[in-house]
């Protein structure tokens, strides 16, 4: 847990630079989730924050390309090695992690892949997995920007209109931001079934 801190303490003193390699490795390695980051520079620099959650977009669907080639060109190898690695005793193995992944695109898709990209889901385990289930690249990359650019422009613009006062509640905010998106689709797709009919 210390590492983990002093890691986010690194990518702080580097700034800008360091939210975007946060950003960038995040999506493909156990590092710390750039969230943090991106908090410390939107409160210090509230005017730069829709540009911090740009940088933190961009970067992260950059990694995101790197983790879906690692999983498509170096397989569950891999993906074992990387959830495996890090872990405590007791903690989710790589074959659940990966069997998770598995039912959730064969049930929800690419949607999988945004809800994963949005909420605190672990990203890096479906970059990786959609390489390896050879999910469609071009639907990967939308999910995963309209996710990721959804989650970072989120936390970047209520920060910039409500400061430190909601700092502590910006996890609430995200999950109360899935849960509308969830009951959008889920309106929209009975009312489509009920045109069917």
């Amino acid at each position: 847990m210390e590492f983990l801190h002093n890691m986010t303490s690194y990518f702080e003193t580097l700034g800008t630079w360091g939210l975007a390699l946060n950003s960038f490795v995040e999506s493909f390695f156990l590092v710390p989730p750039p969230d943090f980051v991106l908090i410390f520079l939107d409160l210090k620099n509230p005017e730069r924050a829709i540009y911090f959650a740009s940088i933190c977009t961009i970067a992260s669907i950059l990694g995101a390309i790197i983790g879906y080639a690692i999983g498509k060109w170096l397989g569950r190898p891999a993906f074992d090695w990387i959830f495996s690695c890090c872990q405590k005793k007791g903690s989710t193995k790589a074959k659940e992690y990966f069997d998770k992944v598995e039912l959730m695109y064969n049930k929800y898709g690419s949607w999988a892949v945004f809800f994963a990209a949005f909420t605190p889901i672990p990203y890096k385990v479906f970059t990786i997995a959609s390489g390896i289930l050879k999910m469609n690249f071009l639907g990967f990359i939308l999910a995963s920007f309209l996710g990721r650019g959804g989650r970072f422009f989120v936390v970047s613009i209520v920060l910039m209109l409500f400061g430190e006062k909601i700092k502590n509640h910006l996890e609430l905010v995200i999950i109360a931001c899935t849960l509308v998106i969830i009951l959008f689709f889920v309106i929209l797709y009975k009312k489509r079934k009920h045109l069917i009919k």
